[in-house]
């Protein structure tokens, strides 16, 4: 079993950057595929970025060019960069991992062997 903790949110203004990171620990692989999720009040569950075992990336249409996901495997650190971030940004923020890719084919999901962190609340201002 992997455990994830997120870190890293908070409150900022409109075009304001933000660095999130996730900790991995327990059963961590390199090979798993690890992203980011994030539910705003009264929206379903979104993906938002992943990154594969080899370091390949995928992110939703509506983050890209503004965020950029990450991992350091020695740390058993996954990383999320968000610039000029937007009031819709306003969303829990979650890590996730999983023996499969958490996007495939414009799909985003976490099987029932994945992991999820607890989140960290990111808050955009206008």
């Amino acid at each position: 079993q992997v455990q994830l903790v997120e870190s890293g949110g908070a409150s900022v203004e409109a075009g304001g950057s933000l660095r999130l990171s996730c900790v991995a620990s327990g059963n961590t692989n390199s090979r798993y595929s690890m992203g980011w999720f994030r539910q705003a009040p009264g929206k379903e569950r979104e993906g938002v970025a992943a990154i594969e075992g080899d370091l390949s990336t995928s992110y939703a249409d509506s983050v890209k060019g503004r965020f950029t996901i990450s991992r350091d495997n020695a740390k058993n650190t996954l990383y999320l960069q968000m610039n000029n971030l937007k009031p819709e940004d306003t969303a829990m923020y979650y890590c996730v991992a999983d023996r499969d890719s958490v996007h495939v084919a414009g799909r985003w999901y976490v099987s029932a062997l994945g992991a999820w962190g607890p989140g960290t609340q990111v808050t955009v201002s206008a």
